[in-house]
Parts: C-alpha cells; structure tokens; sequence
C-alpha cells in the first residue's frame, strides 16, 4: 500500500476553487458510456457530480487565507499483491475508502467542543480510477532518455532532409531510430517506454480530495499539520492539535487485512518500509528473522518492485543497504528457489 497526503498544490497562494483539479480526476470518463464511469462518491453517497463536489469544497473555506490549502489530496494506490485479493475493484475499494476516512480522522489529535472527531466532521469525496500513465519522473522514462534524446535528433534529421535544408539518407536514418526504440532499456509489449504511456496490468487506485475545514466550516483540520499527537496552551487552555501520519499509514494497512482477510508480507509493510530508510541493519535483521517460505516472498517482493523508497536513502546509506542485500540475497537463493509461492 502506497499513500500520498499533499495539499491541493505546493507552494505559493493557492486556488480559490477546485475546479481544475475535480476535472483532472474525471479525465478517466472522457468518452465512456453512462454505464461505465465511475463516480464521485462520500461516506454517505454514490454517483455524485463533479459540480456537486466543486460546490462543496469551494463553499467550505471560511477565513482561510491565500497562502493557505483550501483542501487536500490523498491518493491511495494498494499493490499488485493487494489487487489480486479483492473481488470487484470498483465496490471493493469503495468500501475500503469508506473504512479508512475513519482511520483518517482518528489519527487527528485533536477535539471539536470537547469531543474526538468522527467520521461526520469531515467533508470528502472520492474517485476510483483504473488507470495511469507514465510520469517523466518514473524510473523506467528517466533510463530510456538517452534513447528518446538521440530519436528525437534523427527526427531532426530527417525533417530536414525532406524540406531539402540538409543532405542524407532517410532509409538509413529511420533503420537507425528503429534500432534505438528496441534498444531503449525499458519496454512495454515491445515498444520504448515513453511519458504519457498507459501503464499495463491493474492500477486500480483512489483518489480523495478532503476540504481543509471541518463539515461545519468553522475548524481547520490539516492533515499536513508539523505537529503530532502534542498538546499546546491557547487562551490559558490545554488544547491537542496534529495529524499522526504514521497512525494513519498502519491503520490502513491494518484495516486493508481486517476487510480482505489479506495476509501482509514483512515487505509490504509501512513499518518495515520505514526501518529501511532509517536504519537499514535493522530492516534486514527483521527480514532474516522471518520463515523460510515468508523470507522468500519478500525477496521476491523486492525483486519485482525495487529496494523500497531508494531515491529517499542518503547516499552512504543507500550504498551500504546495498551491498547487504545483495550479500543477504545471495544467502537466500536457496529459499527463493525451493519456495513454492507464486509471484
């Protein structure tokens, strides 16, 4: 499970409407029949517009200053291992959409007239999207660019010899880009993988956009907040304040498994992820603890989707995490080999 928290967009004033980004969620409809869109839906309701939900975000801001998010964005995208347990995508997420917005207000450290926030204090809505598409920023665009780079220049090339403003050979040109797109390091169904490409397989995922202000449109609650679970002096009274990111990320986890009885791997887990980043040795201790058969899924888990949060490691701890997986990992061929879990 991969979760995102960012304000409706970084740095600088902010929008005074969601309009742009409510549109962007409901690119996935262009051109599909009735029947196969899917909705805006909320704790309560289903099938509600994009007008409906523009309406009422954009009309729950009071005295929020400019430089201040009207909302927020969580995206939350389960693994391919997550997907393969669920039954219908679109109901199934639905329902756990519905379960972690109550994971999401309880992980707020804070009190609406002396009592904990509920479920019905908040204002969201929600979209399930089934696509994505390839970012410049995605590993897989970033190693094919030398690629892309020298393609574009025979194009270049070749632009110019029609229009006569060079001399060259065209065939020889177009044999040479050809050679370059198989070439290129990452492919998908044969072709270079570029930006803007849709992404195979499921990438079921859940987009939610929650209003910064409570329900009532009177208390900001602010999932970015720098502070957790502390308490501070206001007006000669002890109040709470905070988001617990960290509470949230393990409850949703947590409530993903209790819903789908889904058994979660070491290497899927939030906390595991988060020992890696910190202290790699003891990330790989835990993981060398585990059973035989559980200890080959990670590895094969890690095979597939990469060293978790890499580009996030320091250089000298991201070198040393390295160098003991790969000796760890030579340690357990004979697990991998011998398992008989199916990746």
């Amino acid at each position: 499970m991969y979760i995102t928290i960012t304000p409706q967009k970084m740095g600088g004033n902010y929008s005074k409407s969601s309009a742009n980004f409510v549109g962007y969620l409901e690119k996935e409809n262009q051109g599909q029949e009735q029947q196969d869109m899917e909705h805006f839906f909320n704790q309560y309701g289903n099938e509600i517009s994009a007008e409906e939900v523009v309406k009422e975000i954009d009309g729950n801001t009071a005295k929020l200053e400019k430089h201040e998010p009207r909302f927020y964005s969580i995206t939350v995208s389960p693994s391919k291992y997550e997907l393969k347990r669920l039954q219908n995508h679109s109901q199934d997420l639905q329902k756990y959409t519905r379960e972690i917005m109550k994971d999401y207000v309880a992980s707020f450290n804070r009190e609406i007239n002396g009592r904990p926030i509920t479920i019905d204090d908040i204002k969201y809505y929600a979209k399930i999207e089934h696509q994505r598409t390839f970012k410049g920023t995605d590993k897989q665009v970033q190693e094919n660019q030398p690629y892309a780079t020298k393609i574009l220049h025979l194009k270049t090339d070749i632009r110019n010899v029609k229009e006569g403003r060079t001399e060259g050979n065209v065939k020889k040109l177009e044999k040479e880009i050809g050679k370059l797109e198989r070439e290129a390091l990452n492919q998908q169904n044969g072709k270079r993988i570029v930006q803007g490409m849709q992404k195979e397989g499921n990438q079921s995922h859940i987009h939610i956009i929650v209003s910064r202000k409570d329900a009532s449109n009177k208390f900001s609650l602010s999932p970015g907040s720098k502070y957790k679970a502390s308490e501070v002096e206001l007006n000669g009274k002890t109040v709470k304040r905070g988001f617990d990111r960290d509470k949230f990320f393990q409850s949703t986890e947590k409530t993903f498994d209790k819903t789908f009885g889904y058994q979660r791997n070491f290497a899927e887990t939030y906390k595991a992820r988060k020992d890696f980043i910190k202290n790699p040795k003891i990330y790989f201790a835990s993981l060398m603890k585990l059973p035989t058969n559980e200890k080959a899924l990670a590895f094969k888990i890690m095979g597939k989707a990469g060293i978790p949060m890499m580009p996030s490691i320091p250089v000298t701890q991201a070198q040393l995490a390295m160098k003991i997986f790969n000796r760890l990992r030579r340690g357990a061929e004979v697990a991998i080999k011998s398992s008989s879990i199916g990746i």
